[in-house]
């Protein structure tokens, strides 16, 4: 049969969209264009991964969805169409650009191959630039990288040229050239390495070809295996000319041999011994781990030249490798084959599929199948261009049709070029020359006349049902047969028309059919009349109009007029004889069709489809005398009965496949009970993509009803796709297996009412608690969009997991959410609130725009925590230092008055001074900045105003005091705390920003502000440049800002370069001959401490070693305080070297512990341990004249063994630390001692620290509780006894162990330690100044006698310190209270003192940590961080810095953790209240416990931590399970992080208001009476008023369940029930219907229901309107199956097959449908006469209502085909004589019938008077 002609369609002429870029760039096309050369590649979107919004029928051809890459000089530019993607603009020359997979990922890399270096850009951008050492002439891509063909050298002095000559192909196609080749002259590329040169790095460049599979390493070696040997392949002869993107291929030619080869590339074990035959003798050894090889798998000779073209299609589902040789005009293909070895796919060359065709040039391209694979290949066909400039398309060696241009294009052609008459006949006369870029089905035609046309192969049909027709008949039938069909499709039978649109593609389908028996009698298409016809009439009269204009009335209303164009088969007794192989084809077309029939059953929208393809089954049907398969068509669509009549034999009686059937039989009996012959052929065939629809919903039933998953199939054989997860359930079960499939909420809903039941009834049993290793997917499935988002964020690191997955849950979601997106808080919320807070500040301040670095703090999350409460803009009053301060004095001031302003201003601005501290811990971690802005530091103002002088400002006089050195550390502390504002490692903080905000002078602002950036984390991006700067600007605040945010930047890293920084600051660690540096003693302690923080937990011995003497070596100064603060330091620094770790087994441990002992004054014992140098500069005690210091040494040694014992329980450390039991003892140590000792002890014996008073008290010795207790009894008998120095020792183990109990119970919130720490304030409170009553006799009373005030004061504040760590975070108004009394009272008071005072500002600040976002942790680390902060020595002035830096206060940071929590609605995407069960598990203190929180709260630790569960009756419930483990908290976008930092998503129940909408709960919906407001009957009214007209109050509805329930389809339908048409409707009993539905769906939380209820009840209602109306556009009994499946669901329900406590649907309203069609069925009175004509004569009746009513009968009560009961009937009737009744017997053939239609079938058959019966 010869090939078939066809049109091409001419989408215009080609130029490349790079050259209008140009254009537009301002580069207008000139002359000079015509001497440059420039080259383009096109290519599928698809290839790069992104895919255009186009539309995505394949028909569609567009230059939209191509792209390209357009390459000129140095420049590419990458489009889509006329847009410009990017633009690429390299160094040099672009030698050759291709797209290639690179590293583990998917995303597509864009190498681009230059002079000496190969660069790689990613999608997004981002650049790599991989140097290359010799010349590389081309690079190639592969599925697994990117192979790069090196040049050869012959000797060192000789360079390989260059030649363009050489093809530059891309992925897809050749990167074509402006100019002829040949007209450039060729360059010279050198290279720089010369053989005799190279070293062992540089020999992988041996390799003529090298790979490169990743962008961050270098190009590999490349192995040929031959003969069993590994070799390094170094054939430079073997030039590549061809590599495939998609498999492991690699094509070369060598001229030499004259020989062209395949290349199969594979992976081998880096074990392998390469063969010893190399050159060099040597394989390299920094090869990858695993090497590519290839493997020669096929070669021929005799071509003169290399292939011009090589490419990979498609021959009969076998990927072919075609190569054009245009030396001989031939195209040669050969097959490949795979063959899987261990689960690696290995190629070979298939030795019988080998053919050739004659052309001039060819290209892949798809046509036929363009949405079928073959394996990792596309169904690709061939175009050719023969010899003869004729297109032909081929698939595979089977030429299909030729391809001409219309005959338009050269009439265009010859009017548009202006030529003479004479040569318009040429220009008529068009040849195809040349053909290239092919994209998808669009390809580049050049002509005879130097133009080039972009053309379209139309292959694909436009119509879907023709398109899955062709579909499933390619994958159903053998190849010959198909082979056979495609030679009818595309032959000149199919295409005679050339005028045919695409509304005929169906009915030209259906004439292949027809044809194949007889010549079909085709309506030939009314040709255009005359132009004076309008464009109106040519409508009318179109067959569009014709065929559509049926669907006015209803859809699917039919009319004989449906099978014009085509004549139903007559006999076979035709004069040509059918030959043999096209009645087979016939025969399994048939059964591939039927499967496209039963599939299209499962989709509502494509029941127009539905019948059409009945249409011509049922004539193919009666051709074959498939009575049965007739039968069935009719059934579904009864008016074919007068269409194509009846069968006149019959030849077969099989019977057709039903999936109705089968379904309700999985429902009635199970899956493994059903019959496998209901479901088609295709369904259980693996990759079948047509019918994928209705294999998806048998799968789904099938898994639901017991059959379980084998790999990826069932144990009945049908391919199924399980998502993972686990599963305890078959409804579970069926879930995963929804997911796996995509099949999503819309899918659903294109599913018959009846078939989706069961699956909607497994969704909704299992949406109470899914298990939580689910997909996101799965999450959406269920309407948990709370979890999926959860899921969704936890995965979505990547860009790319993001955008696919996020595309997924909208497809599977739509369209009942809103697209999943990261929730992002209103910004009109915060700014509101912001504004609001702003308002009720500025009350009190002069000037509402100042800045106070507080305004960010209101946002979603305090405004949720705080609601009302104004707590925190009481915070924000007392902690700005931004305004001036109010300082009440007279109106009328005099000089004594104005002094009193100073002081009272002096005493006013040392607490202003210290308010920083408290609002860097207030604002911690709160906002993100913008690289693009400068950093804003808020004001520090010492100044005060006269509200009594209107506002005046006064200023501290500078001739009183210095005010510029009362500023340093403060102006330190205030930039320290805006640098802390910034969330760590959330924003990308740049070194070039932090150089931005660098003062021309260096300044404490600026050092605060590293110090706030350091604790932030962000101080790793300063190179060692910027950092030698900093520090050469001898500035002593930058200096210690910068050391401690480096050592917190790099904490625990021991970085070498931050080492020597640290320590280029502590002289003593100079050896003796370096000059003496002039470092300040308190940069030294800096610095000492930065080293501790750097090597934390490290134990590294030297610095250990170190460390223990500079606790006792003597300070450059005779201060003896900075002495100690440098002690306290390097005993600091030695503890978190050692942090923990005093139990290990270090060797030197015990002469640590014996040298730290001494420095405590214990009796010297000899020491293993000698110091490190024996100058004067690390001496090993600090010796005064004769004596030793231990005043100085003891402090920094306790603090040493403290930390290095922490938590260890340590009972020889325990006891070495004693409390003085005797009074001579407690006169010769420190009192303050005795505090760091208690201290130490209880950290040591940390499990012994309990929240009692009776604890407290038991750290105190008998000595002193003896001594307290009479205190107020006579003092003549206590004359020998030092009374002072035992007051002094109680208030400081006092003191001590409070400080203990809130180091051990920080951030827990405990609510004992809380009351007993608030106590003991409220007691030193009371002694210092009485003023309220304190319980009698719980506290000793009169103290204060005894001791100094400022020594109360000190532990009065540590004890509230402790307090505060304690309720950190919290925001306790208890504490709150306490902490604003005593900031008022000391200014009132005249008591002001810099060290309280920052006592007080920081416990304000840590009460409110963060905002009430962050709390702190009891780590080791955080424990050391907190007892740095919390060092009992406060400072006594702004300049304080001896016995503790006033920077280190700030490394409380350190040990603080996010472990705030927050619910976020995931419909509205605000925060919400929901109430949380908190599980912990089993302490010391207290057995497993269960309490519960609201959101939003702080969490305990994540040592403690077992289970979140959401509660409560408003949202769904949902569940966190835990394993407690003493690590810290999840860092921001940890994607273990189960809280999603700090978040976790909730969904509220329909039915329920929020929490703050609705405190108490009285405006749920249960709560109302719904039959008042949705305006239902209830049973007491009268049919009167039931039947009158009620009025619905449609704000009353619609608010409702807008209120109640955020599904567009229940708030849609709600406005649809509110629509005041409705009230003029007589179709009342509807209205309520609908409006019962309503209530039914927003109760239960079932969205769905809408659509099932209406569906269902509009079934029966269209059957009981048949009855009563002639005009009902009821067509098909569709219906009728879909109601039965319901039915089966009903029962199962009720007979426990499927699980739950109630059915999806209520099953009255279910009973209600069945008793209601069967009273339809028996209203009909000609009934059992139509029935018998049907079963005796086969025959329907005549009038088209009967028709429908007795398929309804048929299919109701399942009637089998009158042939198959005639068959049981003459079987029993042959077996047996009948003398009574044939019941039983046919019960037993027609088992599934339903009893009555069996007696019915009795009474025609088998009644002895059959007329009387019927």
């Amino acid at each position: 049969m010869s090939p078939g002609v066809r049109q091409l369609t001419v989408l215009g002429k080609f130029k490349p969209f790079g050259l209008i870029a140009e254009a537009t760039d301002g580069k207008s096309p000139d002359e000079n264009f015509a001497d440059s050369s420039y080259q383009y590649l096109l290519f599928d979107p698809e290839l790069t991964g992104k895919r255009d919004d186009a539309d995505g029928n394949e028909a569609n051809f567009s230059r939209q969805r191509e792209h390209e890459l357009f390459i000129r000089d140095n420049c590419i530019i990458w489009t889509s169409g006329s847009r410009v993607l990017k633009r690429f603009t390299l160094s040099s020359t672009v030698i050759k650009a291709c797209w290639s997979h690179l590293g583990r990922g998917t995303e597509a890399f864009l190498c681009v191959l230059q002079i000496g270096c190969l660069t790689i850009y990613n999608t997004s951008g981002e650049v790599v630039s991989v140097p290359l050492p010799r010349t590389v002439i081309s690079i190639w891509p592969l599925p697994f990288g990117l192979l790069l063909m090196q040049a050869a050298e012959v000797n060192p002095s000789s360079h390989v040229p260059f030649s363009p000559v050489i093809p530059i192909l891309g992925s897809r196609e050749m990167l074509r050239q402006r100019k002829e080749v040949g007209n450039n002259s060729p360059h010279n590329f050198h290279s720089p390495v010369a053989h005799d040169l190279i070293s062992k790095r540089d020999m992988p460049y041996m390799s003529s070809h090298l790979i490169l599979r990743d962008p961050l390493e270098e190009p590999g070696p490349t192995y040929l295996e031959e003969r069993g040997k590994l070799n390094i392949m170094k054939d430079y002869d073997e030039k590549t000319i061809w590599t495939s993107d998609r498999l492991p291929l690699m094509t070369s030619y060598n001229k030499g041999k004259m020989q062209h080869s395949v290349w199969a590339a594979e992976f081998i074990e880096s074990n392998l011994e390469a063969s010893a035959s190399c050159s060099s003798g040597v394989v390299p050894d920094t090869v990858l781990p695993r090497r590519v090889s290839f493997r020669r798998i096929w070669q021929a000779k005799g071509a003169k030249k290399a292939a011009s073209k090589v490419f990979l299609a498609t021959d009969d589902a076998v990927p072919v490798i075609c190569f054009l040789i245009l030396e001989q005009k031939k195209l040669l293909s050969v097959g490949l084959q795979t063959v899987e070895i261990n689960n690696e796919i290995l190629f070979d060359v298939k030795p019988d599929i080998s053919w050739s065709v004659s052309a001039i040039s060819a290209a892949p391209v798809l046509v036929t199948r363009s949405q079928v694979k073959t394996g990792l290949l596309p169904h690709l066909d061939i175009i050719v261009l023969s010899p003869e400039n004729d297109l032909f398309l081929y698939s595979g060696r089977q030429c299909l049709c030729r391809y001409v241009l219309p005959s338009w294009l050269g009439e265009s052609i010859g009017s548009g070029d202006g030529e003479s008459a004479n040569t318009d006949s040429g220009f008529r006369d068009l040849k195809i020359t040349g053909l290239s870029d092919a994209v998808l089905g669009c390809i580049n035609l050049s002509v005879n006349h130097s133009q080039i046309f972009r053309c379209a192969l139309t292959g694909k049909p436009s119509s879907s049902l023709t398109n899955d027709c062709i579909a499933a008949i390619a994958e159903g039938l053998r190849s010959d047969l198909y082979n056979l069909f495609l030679s009818l499709l595309w032959g000149d039978d199919y295409s005679d028309q050339q005028d045919s649109s695409i509304y005929f593609e169906w009915e030209e389908l259906c004439n292949i059919f027809l044809g194949i028996c007889q010549k079909p009698t085709v309506v030939q298409l009314k040709q255009p009349k005359t132009s004076s016809e309008s464009s109106w009439e040519f409508l009318l009269g179109s067959k569009f109009h014709k065929t559509y204009s049926r669907f006015q009335s209803g859809i699917m209303s039919v009319n004989p007029l449906d099978l014009e164009g085509t004549v139903p088969f007559g006999s076979k007794s035709g004069s040509e004889e059918i030959l043999a192989p096209s009645f087979e084809l016939l025969v399994q077309s048939l059964d591939c069709l039927h499967a496209v029939y039963e599939s299209l059953k499962m989709d509502n929208l494509r029941k127009q489809d539905l019948h059409h393809l009945a249409v011509l089954l049922g004539n193919i049907s009666k051709f074959l005398d498939e009575k049965c398969y007739l039968d069935h068509y009719i059934r579904d669509f009864p008016r074919l009965s007068k269409t194509i009549g009846a069968c006149t034999t019959l030849s077969s009686s099989r019977k057709p496949p039903n999936l109705f059937r089968w379904l309700e039989n999985c429902l009635r009996r199970g899956c493994l009970s059903t019959n496998l012959d209901d479901l088609p052929d295709l369904i259980r065939r693996d990759g079948c993509s047509i019918i994928s629809w209705a294999r998806k919903v048998v799968s789904f039933y099938s898994v639901l009803f017991g059959d379980k998953p084998e790999g990826r199939t069932l144990s009945s054989g049908v391919p199924c796709n399980i998502a993972p997860g686990s599963y305890s359930s078959n409804e579970e079960l069926a879930i995963l297996a929804m997911a796996g499939e995509r099949f999503g909420l819309h899918q659903l809903d294109l599913l018959p009412s009846g078939v989706s039941l069961p699956l909607r009834h497994a969704l909704d049993s299992c949406r109470e608690s899914p298990p939580a290793d689910w997909p996101a997917i799965a999450y959406v499935l269920l309407g948990r969009e709370d979890m999926a988002l959860s899921v969704f964020r936890n995965l979505s690191s990547s860009k790319e997991f993001e955008m696919q997955s996020n595309t997924s849950l909208i497809s599977m979601s739509i369209p009942y959410m809103l697209h999943l997106h990261p929730v992002i808080v209103p910004s009109s919320l915060s700014e509101s609130n912001g504004l609001e807070n702003t308002k009720i500040e500025d009350t009190n301040s002069v000037d509402g725009s100042v800045i106070d670095g507080m305004e960010h703090i209101f946002n979603s999350y305090t405004q949720l925590r705080y609601g009302r409460d104004l707590r925190l803009n009481e915070v924000r009053r007392l902690l700005c230092s931004a305004r001036p301060v109010v300082i009440q004095t007279s109106a009328n001031p005099t000089i004594s008055d104005q002094e009193q302003q100073q002081d009272q201003l002096w005493r006013i601005a040392q607490r202003t001074a210290v308010l920083p501290l408290g609002r860097g811990a207030f604002t911690l971690s709160t906002i993100h900045t913008l690289l693009t802005e400068v950093f804003t530091v808020p004001k520090l103002v010492l100044a005060g105003r006269l509200p009594a002088q209107q506002n005046a400002v006064v200023n501290l006089d500078p001739n009183i005091r210095n005010i510029q050195e009362l500023k340093t550390w403060p102006e330190f502390h205030n930039a320290v705390a805006a640098g802390l504002r910034l969330a760590p490692l959330q924003g990308k903080v740049s070194r070039s920003w932090i150089k931005y905000n660098k003062p021309g002078e260096p300044n404490a602002v600026h050092a605060g502000l590293l110090l706030g950036l350091g604790l932030q984390g962000y101080l790793h991006v300063l190179k060692l440049s910027d950092i030698y700067q900093y520090f050469t600007q001898d500035h002593e605040s930058t200096t210690v800002g910068l050391m401690l945010g480096l050592a917190a930047s790099y904490r625990r890293t021991m970085q070498p370069d931050i080492a020597k920084a640290l320590f280029f600051h502590v002289p003593a660690r100079y050896q003796a001959s370096y000059a003496e540096f002039e470092i300040p003693t308190f940069l030294q302690s800096a610095a000492l401490v930065s080293v501790g923080i750097l090597f934390e937990g490290s134990a590294h011995l030297q610095t250990m070693q170190f460390l223990l003497g500079e606790i006792g070596r003597r300070s450059a100064g005779d201060n003896v305080l900075e002495r100690e603060g440098y002690a306290v330091s390097a005993g600091f620094s030695l503890g978190l070297v050692a942090l923990g770790r005093g139990g290990d087994s270090l060797g030197s441990m015990d002469s640590f512990v014996n040298r730290l002992l001494q420095y405590l004054g214990a009796k010297e014992e000899r020491s293993i341990l000698a110091p490190s140098n024996e100058d004067h500069r690390s001496a090993a005690q600090i010796t005064d004249g004769s004596t030793s210091s231990v005043d100085i040494t003891a402090p920094g040694a306790i603090i040493a063994l403290t930390l290095m014992y922490l938590k260890t329980e340590s009972e020889v450390i325990f006891s070495k630390l004693s409390i003085p039991q005797t009074h001579y003892d407690l006169e010769c140590v420190r009192p303050d001692f005795i505090m760091l000792r208690v201290i130490a002890r209880n950290l040591i014996m940390w499990s012994r620290i309990c929240p009692t008073c009776d604890w407290i008290q038991s750290q105190v010795p008998e000595v002193v509780k003896n001594g307290i207790s009479h205190l107020q009894d006579d003092m003549d008998d206590m004359y020998e006894v030092d009374v002072e120095a035992l007051v002094q020792a109680y208030i400081n183990i006092v003191a001590g162990a409070c400080i203990s109990l809130g180091l051990r119970f920080a951030g827990t919130r405990d609510g004992n330690a809380r009351d007993l720490l608030n106590n003991y304030a409220l007691y030193m409170l009371n002694e210092i100044k009485p003023l309220s009553a304190t319980p009698a006799n719980a506290f000793p009373k009169g103290i204060s006698k005894y001791v100094d005030r400022g020594t109360l004061e000190m532990c009065l504040y540590l004890i509230i310190l402790s307090l505060s760590v304690v309720m950190a975070g919290s925001g306790d108004l208890q504490v709150f209270r306490l902490l604003r009394f005593l900031r008022s009272r000391n200014s009132a008071d005249g008591h002001a003192n810099y060290g309280t005072q920052m006592a007080v500002s920081l416990a304000m600040g840590f009460l409110f940590l963060g905002g009430g976002m962050r709390t702190f942790s009891t780590n080791n680390g955080s424990l050391a961080m907190l007892l740095i902060t919390l060092y009992p020595r406060l400072p006594s002035g702004p300049n304080d810095n001896r016995c503790h830096l006033q920077a280190f206060r700030h490394l409380y940071v350190l040990a603080t953790e996010a472990r705030w929590l927050q619910t976020i609605d995931v419909d509205s995407g605000l925060p919400v209240y929901a109430p949380l069960e908190v599980t912990v598990k089993e302490t010391q203190l207290y057995s497993e416990t269960r309490f519960c929180e609201v959101t939003p709260c702080i969490l305990p630790e994540r040592a403690i931590l077992k289970k979140i569960s959401v509660c409560g009756p408003r949202y769904w419930p949902q569940q966190v399970e835990l394993v407690p483990e003493e690590k810290n908290w999840w860092s921001f976008g940890d994607r273990s992080d189960p809280f999603n930092s700090g978040v976790i998503y909730v969904k509220r129940k329909v039915g329920a208001c929020s929490y703050v909408d609705d405190p108490v709960g009285c405006q749920s919906l249960l709560s109302r009476a719904m039959h008042k407001v949705f305006g239902l009957r209830t049973l007491g009214e009268s049919n009167m008023l039931a039947n009158s007209h009620r009025e619905l109050d449609s704000d009353s509805v619609d608010h409702l369940v807008s209120t109640f329930s955020s599904d567009p389809s229940l708030i849609a339908f709600a406005q649809l029930c509110c629509d005041k048409s409705w009230n003029n409707r007589s179709d009342s009993d509807f209205k309520e219907f609908c409006l019962q539905v309503l209530f039914d769906c927003i109760s239960k939380d079932r969205p769905a229901l809408l659509q099932v209820y209406l569906s269902l009840y509009t079934t029966v209602g269209s059957m009981a309107d048949l009855l009563v109306k002639s005009d009902s556009n009821v067509c098909d009994s569709l219906s009728i199956s879909s109601l039965k499946v319901a039915l089966a669901y009903n029962e199962a329900v009720s007979s426990g097959r499927l699980a739950s406590s109630g059915g999806f649907v209520q099953s009255i309203f279910l009973a209600s449908l069945r008793k209601r069609c069967e009273e339809i069925l028996n209203c009909s009175t000609e009934l059992k006469i139509n029935l018998r004509n049907y079963l005796t004569s086969e025959t329907w009746p005549e009038d088209y209502k009967d028709i429908m009513i007795l398929s309804w009968y048929l299919k109701w009560l399942s009637v089998p085909s009158p042939s198959i009961i005639k068959a049981a009937v003459e079987k029993i009737k042959s077996k047996s004589k009948i003398s009574t009744s044939a019941i039983p017997l046919l019960r037993l053939m027609l088992p599934s019938t339903h009893i009555s239609a069996i007696s019915e079938i009795d009474r025609v058959f088998f009644s002895s008077n059959e007329t009387s019966a019927l």
